[in-house]
């Protein structure tokens, strides 16, 4: 059986007709779905290029395909080629494959509506509407409905799923909860991380148990290193407040610098802020770096990973630093207290407390140490060896429930089964 699955993510199409993206979503990404699925079908946003970075990765090949929706970037440019990116979708999910929406996402959205009415689909949630209507993000007279209005799509979303996947442990299943709790069937509700984390992205030992503490290089003294991770596309991973705080950690005596992997729209805000505040020869912007070894590299060269974040799900950066050893400080929210301890959260927006987190941290490399280690064996817990059987358990949940719709659905005479919002009760055969 082939998988659709549709989410919000956008890339980049070549005249070749090949597909690629920048981020962590490339070919070896959509793998782990090949386990279960003979084959893939993407649907997402894509842009046409001449050319891409060679640091790209390709997305398709080899079982995966991606059906192309008009890219649009932002409500402006959606309400121009609404009707384009209706009929992309709709056309896209009109087959009879297993269908996983990867949400919140208005492409997802879409997909629901386009959907015949019975149809059952599975959804990863890996995001939280609510957002929006964080403090510091840029908002208007509307923000307010928004977040209202998508939170509920969503719930209705996570109600309607025959199965129900979410990257957090409790915190994501708390607000957009599954129609019921099928406790006959663990694999059709699960909390599974879609973190990759193989064996190499792990740390081989306690990154601190080496000689020269934090700040130091070769016994020389050097500027105490903070990392940042993620994209600069929206204000919720709020990189204003990190960049704050630093400038605050400066003024209060620590020789410190950021470094900052990522890029989108807002780099040049944060730019200008960098500069205006005085961190300009302290904060270095490295742009897209590639997944994998490049940006391990870069999190080993560091002595702190900081996530600021107004709004988080499962924030896969911040696993990904952990499993590096790295000491870690990010904001109380999401399921971010799923992964540190209370000692190490602060208050979404507060770049005082933030600063004073920064600088308790860096005065101590015994608490730097103790930190790392812990981090280091959290982040064990999340070894794709131990994730992926759990995601081919949903997978497989998904598969059956399809053949079995799609068996009832060819029966001329068939009894009528209601199943939107609950588990689907027609027979089933679960593969080993």
């Amino acid at each position: 059986m082939q998988l659709t699955i549709v989410l919000e993510q956008r890339f980049r199409q070549t005249p070749d007709g090949r597909c690629w993206t920048e981020s962590t979503s490339s070919r070896s990404f959509w793998s782990r779905y090949l386990t279960v699925f003979d084959g893939l079908k993407i649907v997402a946003r894509v842009h046409d290029v001449s050319t891409v970075p060679d640091t790209w990765k390709r997305v398709d090949g080899d079982g995966v395909t991606v059906a192309a929706v008009p890219a649009y970037v932002g409500p402006r440019e959606f309400a121009v080629k609404a009707l384009r990116v209706r009929s992309a979708v709709a056309r896209a999910v009109a087959d009879d494959s297993a269908l996983l929406l990867r949400v919140p996402g208005m492409i997802a959205t879409l997909a629901c509506t386009a959907m015949e009415r019975r149809r059952p689909y599975g959804v990863e949630v890996v995001g939280d509407p609510y957002g929006v209507r964080s403090p510091g993000m840029r908002s208007s007279a509307l923000t307010p409905f928004l977040a209202w209005t998508f939170t509920r799509i969503l719930r209705a979303q996570c109600r309607r799923a025959a199965c129900n996947l979410y990257v957090t442990g409790q915190a994501l299943q708390r607000r957009y909860p599954p129609a019921t709790l099928d406790q006959s069937n663990e694999d059709r509700v699960v909390g599974v991380s879609d973190v990759e984390l193989p064996d190499a992205a792990f740390a081989a030992t306690d990154r601190f148990s080496r000689s020269t503490p934090p700040g130091v290089d070769g016994g020389q003294r050097r500027r105490y290193r903070v990392a940042f991770v993620g994209a600069l596309e929206v204000g919720y991973k709020a990189l204003d407040v990190l960049i704050e705080a630093v400038a605050t950690c400066v003024r209060a005596g620590l020789d410190a610098e950021l470094t900052i992997l990522g890029t989108g729209r807002q780099r040049s805000l944060f730019e200008a802020q960098a500069s205006r505040l005085g961190l300009s020869d302290r904060v270095t912007f490295l742009g897209s770096v590639p997944a994998g070894e490049p940006v391990r590299q870069q999190l080993d060269a560091s002595d702190l990973f900081v996530l600021p974040s107004r709004q988080e799900g499962m924030p896969r950066a911040l696993i990904e630093a952990m499993a590096r050893g790295l000491p870690c400080i990010a904001t109380r929210v999401g399921g971010v207290p799923e992964l540190l301890p209370e000692d190490v959260l602060v208050a979404p927006g507060d770049a005082g407390e933030l600063a004073a987190k920064i600088l308790e941290v860096a005065a101590s490399p015994t608490l730097g140490a103790r930190l790392g280690a812990q981090n280091l064996g959290r982040a064990r817990c999340y070894h794709e060896k131990l994730l992926q059987p759990r995601r081919v358990a949903f997978h497989r949940y998904l598969r059956d429930i399809t053949e079995a719709w799609l068996r009832e659905k060819r029966t001329p005479l068939r009894v009528s089964s209601r199943w939107m919002g609950q588990p689907f009760r027609a027979r089933t055969t679960r593969s080993t």
